[in-house]
């Protein structure tokens, strides 16, 4: 089935991804490196040996996963070997240090996985700092760094393993079904095909429909915020002799890390934005943008039209993501200086548009804007029998306008 050609693919896909993050690592490296003669040649055979070491252990061992001991071996190793390759250029921390991640959850048994995490964390996070902290407050900030991250990667991890867990589940409630369904062929043979495309479409509908709610809130939680925490980080290293900036950019990303383990959580447990349980959607989307703008440094006004009033969850977690992303996009490549936010209730209809003065682009066909994160919100909007719109042009800014029903709360036990 396609479903299973993708986890084939996915899994080939993961196999892969270790030699692919080295060698990009390893040219990146030597592209900027300074150094000269025999020096220069020692990452790439640094790098070498990493591979060799994976290849050896991993990928020509299969069978040498199921042996805790083994993996114990391998997963010290591979975070030797990061240690080296990042201490000598800071291009394996973003991407072969994935690595280390990756493979201390999926190969050490138990608590170990955390133990292997950890270590990654606290290799890669001294390497950005330049060297172990000289202070006791530098000491503590590492550590709350080290721990966030760990944080994030464990529950990133568990979000996995939860979904894998209920594909597979569903996968053994398909098959009880189909032997059900066999004990039926002899009064209802007519009906055999019908009920074999059903069994098919239910499993597909389900697991695509799940993978795709928990992609969408892990872009719109967990990476967002993981990509606001480096932006803050690396602020503050440049910051430099300035400790009241620095401070304010560490105290930033503290708060993002908190307010991502928050939302993972929810995930997790496929409950709501925290933010729309304690205000309307109006004050919501008025917070989600001052707390954006205290973080980016980028002017928003925001507006509400028309008569506010409570719609279906549904309809408001839609419009606060989109707000999200939109706000994410403006962050991350607008380079913009001001911000327009406005929500307008328009009788049967409700709209958010957010507008910028940055660079802008050159939208897709039909507007359709690059990036996962333009498609999830797409997605959103369309499950509600929504339209969104995307206007851009290069160095005329962006608008985003996203329409949905106006549907009352009164309409989600219908």
């Amino acid at each position: 089935m396609r479903l299973d050609l993708w986890e084939r693919r996915l899994a080939r896909l993961t196999e892969a991804a270790p030699y692919a993050l080295l060698a990009i690592s390893t040219a990146l490296a030597w592209l900027t490196d300074g150094r000269s003669g025999a020096d220069r040649l020692g990452t790439p055979a640094i790098a070498l040996l990493a591979g060799a070491w994976i290849l050896w252990m991993v990928t020509l061992r299969p069978g040498g996963q199921a042996r805790p001991f083994l993996m114990g071996i391998y997963c010290a190793g591979l975070l030797v070997l990061i240690a080296v390759l990042v201490s000598r250029s800071f291009w394996f921390i973003p991407f072969f240090g994935f690595t280390g991640y990756l493979h201390s959850w999926r190969f050490l048994p138990g608590s170990w996985k955390l133990a292997g995490v950890t270590g990654t964390a606290a290799i890669t996070v001294t390497a950005v700092y330049g060297g172990p902290p000289a202070t006791l407050s530098a000491a503590l900030f590492h550590l709350l760094f080290v721990g966030a991250i760990v944080g994030m990667v464990a529950l990133f991890s568990l979000v996995g393993e939860v979904t894998a867990e209920q594909s597979a589940q569903r996968k053994e409630m398909i098959a009880e079904l189909a032997e059900a369904n066999s004990r039926l062929e002899a009064t209802m043979r007519e009906n055999t095909g019908l009920h074999a495309q059903l069994l098919v479409q239910a499993r597909e509908a389900g697991v695509l429909d799940e993978r795709q709610r928990v992609a969408r809130e892990i872009h719109d939680t967990i990476a967002q915020g993981l990509a606001g925490i480096i932006t803050q980080v690396q602020a503050a290293r440049q910051a430099g002799q300035c400790p009241a900036e620095q401070e304010r950019h560490l105290d930033n990303a503290v708060r993002l890390a908190r307010e991502s383990l928050t939302e993972a959580r929810r995930t997790v447990h496929a409950v709501g934005p925290q933010v729309l349980e304690t205000a309307r959607l109006p004050d919501a989307l008025a917070d989600v943008a001052r707390r954006w703008s205290h973080i980016s440094g980028v002017a928003v006004e925001v507006a509400t039209t028309g008569t506010a009033r409570p719609l279906h969850p549904e309809v408001e977690v839609t419009l606060l993501r989109a707000a999200q992303e939109a706000l994410a996009n403006v962050a991350g490549h607008a380079h913009a200086s001001r911000v327009g936010l406005t929500l307008s209730y328009m009788g049967e209809v409700i709209t958010l548009d957010v507008r910028d003065d940055g660079v802008g682009f050159r939208p897709g066909p039909a507007g359709a804007g690059g990036g996962f994160g333009l498609a999830a919100m797409r997605q959103r909007v369309s499950r509600l029998a929504g339209t969104l719109e995307i206007e851009s042009e290069p160095g005329q800014g962006t608008a985003v306008s996203a329409s949905l029903p106006a549907i009352s709360l009164e309409a989600r036990d219908g």
